[in-house]
């Protein structure tokens, strides 16, 4: 049998829904997720732990019982500290201006472009802008994460040498 454990830490609550639902409450908020399991893996949930476990030990199903392990540790952390994304405005040649409206993130004046460049933020998620640094934060670590590449990717020069226009936004610190 192969086991993997999750330790579910004071002030979280960790319930299964249905047989592959997991819904992980916290001071932060609420994340539900699904898993695509297979017949042969099973979630428990006893004893202040969460249990990811699997009676056949095949190389597949052992990588899956670690990836779900991992996502329950992620959403545990994010309902208790929550996940940052740092990125910092790094310009050259045309001094640009980011800024927040809504569900969107507009970067002024990018490589002299007179309309603004637009990333799109994911729900759940928040974003500030702190002198020359974009701090994207949230509960999901995957909303969190998307959201950092949409406005990295948004910034993402064509047909230039990064080593000499080296503008753009860039991810440089996760915590």
């Amino acid at each position: 049998m192969f086991v993997k454990e999750v330790k579910i830490p004071e002030g979280v609550s960790v319930s299964l829904e249905g047989r592959s639902t997991v819904k992980v409450e916290g001071p932060k908020g609420a994340l539900r997720r699904s898993f695509n399991l297979l017949p042969s893996v099973r979630i428990e949930v006893s004893d202040g732990k969460v249990r990811v476990l699997s009676d056949v030990e095949r190389r597949k199903v052992k990588a899956l019982v670690g990836t779900v392990a991992a996502h329950v540790r992620n959403m545990i952390k994010g309902v208790t500290e929550g996940h940052t994304y740092r990125l910092k405005v790094c310009f050259a040649h045309f001094p640009m201006r980011v800024e927040v409206k809504g569900d969107r993130v507009l970067i002024h004046n990018f490589l002299g472009e007179k309309t603004p460049r637009v990333a799109k933020v994911v729900e759940g998620v928040e974003v500030k802008v702190e002198g020359q640094d974009v701090v994207v934060s949230g509960v999901d670590v995957e909303a969190v994460g998307t959201t950092a590449s949409n406005i990295e990717q948004a910034c993402r020069v064509v047909g230039y040498d990064r080593r000499r226009f080296p503008d753009g936004i860039y991810i440089y610190k996760k915590e």
